[in-house]
């Protein structure tokens, strides 16, 4: 075993016997990360060592480990130090994930925003409290270009999500971040379906993130959480009833 991360791996894994052994693999590895047994850093043992304590093929192993790889649970590094090395997955990675499941989950427009609502809304008194001037600016800048679209008949709902995202960010929370950032597909899913009956949504929305930047650049909560509930109350009434846009 190399010198860096644990030195020993014995005794942490089983014989697997299965019609998918590589996932058996898999997720036997993510067990032990989840127990503590497997922590960032360590290294896996070499292929052989795997192949014969799981008792399989080197061609299973191998694929178990570009699966793991392929997660973010693991590194794989070549050379006279190399081998197979449990990493810990990045926010983008988590996200991805999360937004995979939701995406082919049923999931409504009406769901989606009231979920938004509960989440969008508890998060703001983290983001009034903790925003930074690189954040407030980077608001605004998004606002600006959201007006901009506006101006030139080019606004689209990829637009508004983006600016949500970046608002999530300004809590300096990674499990939000990644909660928001997953939430994406279905946010455009909502926002697209709120279009449909709103066909010149856009400039309400626009100033309404205008206005969201300020009241932060004020540290203004109550002021904060009155745009944004006025902002996704009329996403939820257009999905809801189909409401023509004020």
């Amino acid at each position: 075993m190399a010198a860096t991360g644990r030195s020993t791996t014995d005794g942490l894994f089983n014989r697997v016997n299965a019609p998918r052994v590589s996932q058996v693999i898999v997720d036997q590895v993510k067990v032990l990360i989840r127990d503590g047994a497997l922590t960032p850093g360590d290294r896996l043992p070499s292929e052989r060592e795997l192949c014969q304590r799981f008792g399989v093929s080197r061609v299973t192993v191998r694929e178990a480990l570009r699966i793991l790889e392929a997660s973010g649970l693991v590194t794989i590094r070549v050379g006279a130090h190399g081998g197979a090395f449990l990493t810990a997955p990045s926010t983008d990675r988590v996200g991805e994930g999360l937004a995979d499941l939701l995406t082919m989950s049923a999931l409504t427009a009406g769901e989606v925003t009231e979920t938004r609502k509960i989440v969008e809304l508890g998060a703001l008194p983290l983001i009034v409290e903790r925003a930074t001037d690189d954040d407030i600016d980077a608001l605004f800048k998004l606002a600006e270009e959201g007006q901009a679209a506006v101006d030139e008949d080019a606004y689209t709902v990829d637009i508004s999500a983006r600016f949500h995202i970046r608002l999530a960010e300004c809590a300096h929370n990674t499990a939000l971040a990644m909660l928001i950032q997953s939430f994406h597909g279905p946010m455009l899913m909502s926002l697209r379906e709120a279009r449909e009956h709103a066909p010149a949504m856009g400039k309400r929305g626009t100033d309404e993130h205008r206005r969201l930047a300020e009241a932060i650049r004020e540290r203004d909560l109550a002021a904060a959480q009155h745009v944004m509930s006025e902002h996704i109350a009329r996403t939820a009434q257009r999905v809801s009833h189909g409401a023509e846009q004020d």
